[in-house]
């Protein structure tokens, strides 16, 4: 734990509390748990723990946590066991961050911060999120960053940097043509359960996160900025991931890490639209942003497009 003098003072006194889904992840929740014990922000944390259809250990080292860290992290331990047709991702998340909500007891201002039971939070990480809000931002979310602890073949590092490259790219092209004042460059793209924070007014209004087998996390923005939430993705949130390709949730980060490392033992070419499909993205985004309610038609409406076609072939070197 970290000694009190290096603890930061919360940029305004919002109440705040850490969702966790967990489905046997007696392994990795001790990493996690000590990083957030890690915070560089002041006071006692709330967590909440949603054990969901758990059959290893991972409530006994939620409940030793709750001793080890007592007065630091004030842990909430919610156990559930789900139908075959409901265990599966959006019923896990929904129950950590509808407990959440309850928590947060009516506070329209307060903050619901999802997180996964295998990252490992930067010690700024929940300091940052609150500041992405301090910048008139509704939603935060936080960049993913592969744990440079966890080693991985060169064909799958290369092939992650030009991805990464290429998204650079075309967020060089938002800012230029479509800038959103609470979501200013620098910025990444990322907006995933892993590291994932909006007010709790907002998440009540929305509908919370829809009952999905997977993307429930997507699921959840795009509802949430139909409903207004202003979306930002300040460059100092981040949180690491493990590079694990056997994961819980169906459709997640592990099946994305799999299909890297599928595309990357291929060697076969990574196609990606061309930037000139996401200027004019871009440009219509503008257009209808400056229309009455345009902020929120964007969120609807832009789901209705068409697929741009995948019609330039990156350049990916060892």
């Amino acid at each position: 734990m970290p000694e009190d003098a290096n603890l930061l003072k919360a940029p305004e006194a919002v109440d705040l509390v850490v969702c966790v889904p967990a489905r046997d992840e007696a392994a990795r929740l001790p990493t996690l748990l000590e990083a957030l014990a890690a915070q560089s922000l002041g006071g006692q944390i709330e967590v909440v723990i949603a054990l969901n259809n758990t059959t290893d250990k991972s409530g006994e080292i939620a409940e030793n946590a709750r001793s080890n860290y007592r007065g630091r992290l004030r842990i909430h331990i919610k156990n559930a066991t789900f139908p075959p047709d409901l265990a599966h991702a959006g019923s896990a998340r929904r129950l950590a961050m509808n407990t959440g909500l309850a928590l947060l007891s009516g506070r329209e201002d307060g903050i619901l911060v999802s997180t996964d039971a295998d990252t490992r939070p930067p010690p700024q990480w929940l300091h940052a999120t609150i500041g992405g809000f301090a910048r008139g931002a509704d939603i935060v979310g936080g960049r993913i960053v592969i744990d440079s602890r966890e080693e991985m073949p060169h064909e799958v590092v290369a092939l992650k940097k030009a991805h990464d490259a290429y998204w650079e790219a075309v967020r060089e092209i938002e800012d230029a043509l479509d800038p959103l004042p609470w979501n200013p460059a620098p910025r990444h793209g990322d907006h995933t359960g892993a590291s994932l924070a909006l007010r709790g007014g907002l998440y009540a209004r929305c509908g919370g996160v829809p009952l999905l087998r997977s993307g429930e996390d997507r699921a959840l923005v795009a509802a949430a900025t139909a409903c207004g939430g202003r979306l930002a993705h300040p460059a100092d949130v981040f949180t690491f991931v493990s590079s694990r390709r056997d994961g819980r949730a169906e459709g997640g980060m592990a099946q994305a890490m799999q299909e890297m490392f599928d595309l990357a033992a291929s060697g076969k070419p990574l196609s990606m639209p061309d930037f000139g499909h996401w200027r004019e993205r871009a440009l219509w985004r503008r257009r209808l942003r400056a229309r009455p309610g345009g902020q929120m038609r964007i969120a609807r409406e832009e789901q209705l497009l068409p697929p741009m076609p995948s019609d330039m072939i990156l350049d990916i070197r060892p």
